[in-house]
């Protein structure tokens, strides 16, 4: 490994510091999607056709977000006031004994972290608005990025090719360019198995009359970005749903859910472990981590950094000292 290469990865290691540090992570996951959107659509050909095409997914999907955020905010308080009485007569019923005594000592732990919240209402408005800028600055970046990836020294005459800073941002380049990868294969898999987990999800609700659709089948394709703990948030909220109606229908939707929990080991396997290769045990670590670090961003780029990492580590071999060579031995002599 030459002495560029040895910078890049530290200005690498660097960013990725300050990225946890300064809480970037949803400026870089935005600016990530952003340029892996894209590319698919400009299907690496028309970058007018891409920017368009982006410009109406923004438009699309903050409509979407509107429509979806008001659709929750009146529809969660709803499902909790319907599931919650359900479960606790469940249990009551059967013996199973709740980590809460019955439903108006649960709304009045509920109703502490109300007020509590309400009394801290301006620093939950002061996050909400710095990462929407956060949001915002990440399209702008994808954007600018797509449409010209210069670093300065392609046309700076003033800047030697042999230079350690023209070395430095080549080697850089591939660095970011392996990141990006790394991104694309991780996230792409994700939201193939996100897609066929909501469409059979979607299926199952309708056909069992499910209430709030409208919120449970975006949340169960947002959930299932989150690797691994994003199905058990959408299942848990399915079979508690469930209640609402009856619980032979919480009890089928659980058998249901198990199915698809053994589908998506499967498509795990196919989808995500050919192309990514990481244990889980790694997987759950690096999702605490990241959960630590960034918050639910970092949970959906730990899977992308192990990756990343990987695929670096493998690239570079370790030097090993040669084996020592026999002495040569003289040519036999001819009397």
């Amino acid at each position: 490994m030459n002495h560029s290469a040895r910078i890049s990865y530290a200005i690498m290691a660097g960013l990725f510091i300050l990225s946890a540090w300064l809480h970037l992570g949803t400026l870089l996951l935005v600016a990530l999607f952003g340029y892996f959107a894209l590319l698919t659509f400009s299907l690496r050909k028309s970058k007018l056709v891409g920017i368009t095409l982006y410009m109406v997914a923004i438009a699309g999907i903050g409509t979407g977000l509107i429509f979806f955020s008001r659709q929750a905010y009146v529809a969660l308080p709803q499902i909790a006031d319907t599931t919650i009485p359900a479960v606790v007569s469940f249990a009551e019923k059967n013996g199973v004994e709740l980590p809460f005594s019955d439903y108006e000592s649960l709304k009045t732990i509920a109703v502490h972290d109300a007020k509590e919240g309400i009394a801290n209402i301006g620093r939950y408005i002061k996050t909400a608005t710095s990462q929407f800028v956060l949001i915002v600055v990440g399209l702008v970046v994808a954007a600018s990025l797509f449409l010209s990836v210069t670093w300065g020294t392609e046309t700076d005459a003033r800047t030697p090719r042999d230079s350690l800073y023209a070395t430095v941002v080549r080697e850089l380049v591939l660095r970011f360019k392996t990141f990006f990868q790394s991104f694309a294969k991780v996230i792409g898999a994700q939201i193939v198995i996100s897609v066929i987990n909501t469409g059979l999800t979607a299926i199952f609700v309708i056909i069992m009359g499910y209430p709030f659709m409208a919120v449970l089948v975006p949340l169960t394709f947002l959930c299932g970005l989150l690797p691994i703990i994003g199905n058990l948030i959408s299942n848990t909220l399915i079979v508690g749903v469930g209640f609402t109606v009856s619980p032979k229908t919480a009890l089928i939707a659980l058998i249901f859910l198990v199915v698809i929990h053994k589908l998506e080991y499967f498509l795990n396997s196919k989808i995500i472990g050919d192309r990514i290769k990481t244990p889980m045990w790694l997987t759950l670590i690096g999702l605490v981590l990241g959960e630590k670090l960034m918050g639910i961003p970092g949970m959906i780029l730990a899977p992308v950094v192990l990756h990343y990492i990987k695929v670096e580590t493998s690239r570079n071999k370790t030097s090993r000292a040669p084996a020592p060579t026999a002495p040569p031995t003289a040519a036999p002599t001819t009397q």
